[in-house]
């Protein structure tokens, strides 16, 4: 058996089922799910050409241009070999034509290059004796990677320092990239340390930039992959910066034919910075498929990625209706409709989410939002910092200043507020926005939630003689009701699973700010309310009901 062949024989187990992800920002992709994406453009491809074979096209051009592990590039390399039999007889010929004329990759960092020539040339060199393709004449191939710099732009803080020749020269410090928004703090870093400003966007042409890596004037039939999905901006990991919609982005801009990609699902309804993107990819209609997976799990096993994940089918040449799949506990369902609903900006996953969505909205009222306000509501941020077990600083709305605390109330320090983890006490003169709403009922709701389980964190009542800082969102009790008894109603409101499932209709993200309540109606809080009641007002019926159940987890009915 030659080097050639030993190559495509079966292996058991494959190795890329075993390799550990290097963390949540990059998720090497299982080879079931590449083969399942590969399985999805197969289909489309013969819908769109009349019954071809997309694997028995020797003329069809392939690029991942974010490969980590090479799995995507190393399955359809597969498939050609066994497509293009009859069209390239001659084993050899047939792989070298695939893997110097069809399949192209632009790896993440060294490692990953490294790794995915491996996969596909079974070689980290592409021209190395152990390589299957003879054709290559440098160590790449067509899996390119060379480290690319970060653009700073915006910087703050100028700081004396050296240029590589030891002069002195003026520096920006404190800034982004102006390609991908890095911040300069975290990933301005030196030569031994992968600088994570990925090649394909960081620039301002890609077609150009393409046509430089590979060589020549380059057109793609179809792009797939699994792009990087964030950078952290020295925050927790819910604050860091989204990327992966620039990769969409950037593919687009080539004009594939089709494209494929498995991508965080929170672009659905919320996430930082994806407004734009989310208009884009709702209203232009070309999204033929979307899988969708709300337990990142069923996809990645392992691995836990807040609102889930998806992966989808984005065809150039079609518009119209989607196919959408929606996999849940083992079960998958399939339903093809519109991405918008009438009047909707965002896209709702669920079909009988949609029913019961419709069901809520013919009451025509109003929403909960009215009574909802910001968590910088009184002018505070989320940041605490105690010198001792008794005195300390919380961080002002702006993040410039802060202001002294007491962990025990005293005549000086006589306002309430609740905080991450607790409570503190302030002067008055320290609250400097809705100073008003101080002696207000007010209902607080953790902004920071838990999507795919309870959604939001318990609400408590927050009575007279407090406030809060940005860890809440905050609903002002309107004056002239009987206010403690509205706060303890709304409190029995915000437990029920109802409410929370269409909030988590709105927001994919553990970040819940007032937006996140749009689709929640006002309710009469002169009673207490409970899911029984919100069904049978709303009309829900079995399917639908036991739809909210099986999804949105219990949570305490008792506020604070």
């Amino acid at each position: 058996m030659t080097q050639v062949e030993l190559a495509f024989k079966p292996r058991n187990p494959d190795v890329l089922t075993c390799i550990a992800n290097l963390s949540s920002d990059a998720v090497f992709t299982p080879p079931e799910l590449a083969n399942q994406m590969l399985d999805m453009l197969e289909d489309a491809w013969a819908k769109s050409n009349k019954g071809q074979n997309i694997w028995a096209n020797s003329e069809i051009t392939f690029l991942d241009p974010f490969t980590k592990s090479g799995v995507f590039l190393r399955e359809i390399a597969k498939r050609l070999v066994d497509g293009l039999e009859n069209v390239i007889p001659d084993l050899q010929e047939r792989v070298d034509h695939i893997m110097t004329k069809q399949v192209f990759g632009i790896a993440t960092e060294t490692l990953t290059g490294l790794l995915a020539r491996r996969s596909l040339y079974c070689s980290k060199y592409a021209n190395g004796k152990h390589s299957i393709v003879k054709s290559f004449e440098n160590e790449q191939g067509n899996i390119w990677f060379e480290r690319t710099e970060h653009t700073w732009v915006g910087g703050n803080e100028t700081v004396l320092t050296a240029d590589e020749q030891g002069n002195p020269i003026e520096k920006k410090k404190n800034g982004r990239c102006k390609y991908c928004g890095a911040s300069q703090k975290e990933y301005e870093r030196d030569a031994s340390l992968e600088s994570h400003a990925y090649a394909f966007i960081h620039t301002d042409d890609i077609k150009a930039r393409i046509n430089e890596i590979f060589g020549g004037e380059m057109k793609f039939d179809v792009i797939v992959g699994n792009p990087p999905y964030q950078l952290s901006d020295g925050g927790n990991q819910a604050s860091a910066t989204p990327i992966y919609q620039k990769f969409v982005e950037q593919s687009k801009k080539l004009e594939p034919r089709f494209l494929a990609m498995v991508v965080p699902a929170r672009w659905y309804s919320g996430g930082r910075g994806l407004d734009e993107f989310r208009n884009e990819m709702l209203h232009e209609n070309k999204l033929r498929v979307i899988h969708d997976f709300p337990m990142s799990s069923d996809c990645f096993p392992g691995v836990e990625i807040k609102g889930g994940v998806c992966y989808f089918l984005w065809n150039v040449e079609k518009v119209g209706l989607c196919k959408i799949y929606e996999h849940r506990n083992g079960i998958v369902e399939c339903n093809e409709r519109p991405l918008l609903e009438e009047g909707m900006a965002t896209f709702i996953r669920y079909e009988k989410a949609i029913s019961i969505l419709r069901k809520v909205r013919s009451k025509s009222e109003r929403p909960l939002t009215e009574i909802l306000n910001g968590g910088r509501f009184f002018g505070f941020h989320t940041r605490v910092s105690w010198e001792d077990s008794k005195v300390g600083t919380l961080q002002t709305a702006d993040g410039k200043d802060t202001f002294p605390i007491r962990a025990e109330r005293s005549n000086e320090y006589p306002i309430k507020v609740y905080i991450s983890y607790g409570e503190c006490w302030i002067q008055e003169k320290s609250v400097t926005k809705n100073k008003e709403h101080i002696d207000s009922y007010k209902v607080l709701i953790p902004r920071s939630g838990n999507p795919g389980s309870t959604i939001l964190g318990r609400p408590r009542i927050s009575g007279p003689g407090t406030c809060s800082s940005n860890t809440y969102v905050v609903a002002i009790i309107p004056s002239g009701s009987n206010e403690s008894k509205f706060a303890s109603n709304l409190v029995s409101y915000i437990s029920t699973k109802f409410l929370r499932f269409l909030v988590s209709l709105k927001s994919s993200t553990q970040d819940f700010p007032p937006k996140a309540y749009a689709f929640v109606p006002m309710q009469d809080f002169s009673k207490s309310w409970n899911d029984e009641d919100l069904y049978k007002k709303y009309g829900l019926d079995q399917d639908e009901t036991e739809f909210i159940e099986s999804i949105i987890k219990p949570m305490e009915d008792k506020g604070e």
